[in-house]
């Protein structure tokens, strides 16, 4: 076997690799694989010819059949640039070139009996006097290609030139020896560089599909931090609050997650995203108020026993709320944990808190940093029913409830880093 039947094997080989995928591939239209097709098979097509022609087993009695062969490869050969022009996308551009390019089976038929392209005798193939116009065909084809690779690179946000340039490297490679020295290695090189076409446009499209993904999560995330602050921020505006309680519980939930990971504290639950999460989700954290009556959450005085149990609803309300208000927006993990934060951050750590007297661990993370936060945020602030206390006081509260209602190792960090806390109050 020789080194050229070696090419036209692997050409053949590959080519069908590429036209299994392009038949498999999901991620194209009927128009696409049309036309990816169409080139694959081309190729297959011409280096068969190729094969036939130059493959050293030539007898006269094949003249006639080698010829008609020759010319069907020679009029399909200017087409394989046109054809990966329409795979790129540029279907107009390449119904425009296939007719103009088409022509060359005209001028093929005509000049053939003449050999003045090429012709056969009884020693085997020769180029005629007009070979150049092949040549020229072949090279306008290929040129034809490498300028649809840079328009369709301009309709993509990404492009990549290296590509471009190394396609381009490969095809004058394959095509100066078939020119200038006669070395038939060009559809070996055609076969690569289509290959490497077909794999530059799947990035191209791939990439464009993940940055209108990260354009779509950015504007998801900028309209659910909008719902969030406007939904907060009413429920606050009811409470007679300002949306300063929202600020400063969202800074306070990160300076305690943060401060729990230096001091080894939850770290196999808390990391980058779960504090962002817990962040973002923090104002949430009363949502439910929005069914409690304005008789209740603006009374100066004590609330009743009746009050108070229509104010506690707030808690797993605030839970479905969330729900209702995000879904679609969202996945389940953030959904989940914007619910747990709204319906379980007056839950105590001894059982005693509501909506479902959870305890301990059983309460998720999230509500129980909410839950210091919340408390220590409503003892230094004024609210209708009391006076704000000075801060010192509030960290001695916070600790005197140390294992009842607040989980111990989150109010060590909290008392630890307190000095986080008064620095961010001063400023």
């Amino acid at each position: 076997m020789t080194f050229y039947m070696c090419l036209i094997m692997l050409t053949e080989l590959m080519m069908i690799a590429m036209i299994l995928h392009v038949i498999f591939y999901s991620g194209f239209t009927k128009v696409q694989k049309f036309w990816y097709l169409a080139t694959f098979i081309s190729i297959m097509l011409c280096a068969i010819a190729e094969f036939f022609v130059h493959c050293g087993y030539y007898k006269p009695s094949f003249r006639i059949p080698l010829t008609i062969l020759t010319v069907m490869q020679f009029s399909i050969a200017p087409l394989l640039g046109v054809f990966f022009t329409g795979a790129l996308g540029l279907h107009r551009e390449a119904k425009i070139a296939s007719f103009i390019f088409s022509l060359n089976f005209l001028v093929e038929v005509v000049l053939v009996p003449f050999g003045l392209v090429f012709y056969f005798n009884e020693e085997g193939y020769f180029r005629g006097d007009l070979f150049i116009i092949y040549e020229i065909m072949y090279f306008l084809s290929l040129a034809y290609l490498i300028v649809s690779m840079i328009i369709a690179g301009k309709r993509f946000s990404h492009r990549d030139f290296w590509t471009i340039i190394m396609v381009l490297v490969i095809l004058i490679s394959g095509i100066i020896p078939m020119m200038l020295f006669k070395l038939n290695i060009t559809y070996i090189a055609i076969a690569i560089s289509a290959s490497l076409c077909y794999i530059y446009y799947n990035d191209l499209v791939q990439q464009d599909i993940k940055a209108d993904y990260m354009a779509n999560q950015e504007r998801i995330s900028s309209m659910q931090e909008h719902i969030i602050s406007g939904l907060s921020n009413l429920i606050e505006n009811r409470d007679l609050e300002t949306g300063e309680h929202i600020n400063r519980t969202s800074t306070y939930v990160k300076i305690i997650a943060k401060s729990a990971v230096k001091e080894g504290v939850y770290t196999d639950i808390i990391d980058d995203h779960f504090v962002t999460l817990l962040y973002t989700l923090a104002p949430m954290h009363d949502i439910g108020k929005i069914i409690v009556s304005d008789s209740i959450l603006k009374k100066p005085g004590k609330l009743t026993v009746e009050e108070y149990n229509l104010m506690k609803r707030h808690a797993e309300i605030g839970g479905t709320v969330v729900k209702e208000v995000l879904n679609g927006l969202t996945d389940e993990e953030y959904l989940d944990f914007a619910s747990d934060i709204a319906t379980y951050h007056h839950e105590w750590w001894n059982g005693r808190g509501y909506p479902k007297g959870l305890k301990e661990e059983e309460i998720p993370l999230c509500a129980r940093i909410m839950a210091l936060a919340d408390v220590f945020d409503a003892l230094i602030s004024v609210r209708c029913y009391k006076e704000a206390i000075p801060i010192e006081d509030a960290f001695k509260i916070i600790e005197s409830e140390k294992g009842t209602h607040f989980d111990p190792l989150l109010v060590d960090v909290m008392l630890k880093y307190k000095d986080e806390f008064i620095d961010y109050l001063n400023k």
